[in-house]
């Protein structure tokens, strides 16, 4: 048995992605550069410092890069934030993870202010134990950073847990702190980036692992 599953929480348990992305092609633009809401949205699993990157060169960076993350992150507040849901049966499950003896870790590239409006939008606030957010870290997912932290703070080892997660950086970030990984599909991404990232296992999303919580990898 693990000790503790540790949770992705936007695509994963929160249905939150699409407007990331429109949050994010809506910067971009705004700052002169275009970038498609299917572009912004292939790169939502990373922080910033990820995924600012993969459309501004370095010079574009320093000139107005915390501006456009700046105002990425009041417009997300203001006009999206209000909109996200959480998956169907997310406090079921975690309370089926809790019953059967695993500790619950949230490890997310979500911002620090914004992780408890998320944590108590998922209804799972009371569920949670340790979580930490990019904030916490020097790289955001796919490096290991939020994965390795929440470890420590749970003082277990990598093979001692299982994470959940809805991108192909959740399950790259979890493999290089040694953590397996169920992939969930309700983030958006295909079965085969999930499992060609590392995901031994692969649900519709949070209701179908609930449903099939004895047979999986959280169990074993």
């Amino acid at each position: 048995m693990p000790k503790a599953a540790i949770f992705d929480l936007d695509g994963t348990l929160l249905d939150s992605v699409d407007l990331h992305a429109l949050a994010w092609h809506e910067a971009m633009v705004k700052f002169g550069h275009y970038v498609s809401f299917e572009q912004a949205r292939s790169q939502i699993g990373k922080g910033g410092d990820k995924l600012v990157p993969m459309f501004l060169s370095p010079d574009e960076q320093r000139d107005h890069g915390k501006d456009l993350e700046e105002w990425r992150g009041n417009r997300f507040k203001t006009e999206y934030l209000p909109l996200v849901r959480p998956f169907s049966a997310v406090p079921d499950l975690l309370r089926r993870v809790r019953d059967a003896g695993l500790r619950i870790a949230v490890a997310s590239s979500a911002k620090k202010d914004e992780l408890d409006t998320y944590l108590d939008i998922a209804r799972i606030i009371d569920l949670v134990e340790v979580a930490t957010s990019s904030d916490d870290v020097e790289e955001s997912k796919p490096a290991p950073d939020v994965f390795e932290i929440v470890l420590k703070k749970l003082a277990i080892d990598g093979p001692d847990a299982v994470a959940i997660g809805d991108t192909p950086y959740d399950a790259i970030a979890a493999g290089k702190a040694k953590v397996a990984t169920i992939g969930v599909l309700c983030g958006g991404f295909t079965e085969s980036s999930l499992r060609q990232a590392g995901c031994i296992e692969v649900y519709p999303g949070p209701a179908t692992l609930f449903a099939r919580f004895q047979e999986s990898l959280l169990t074993r």
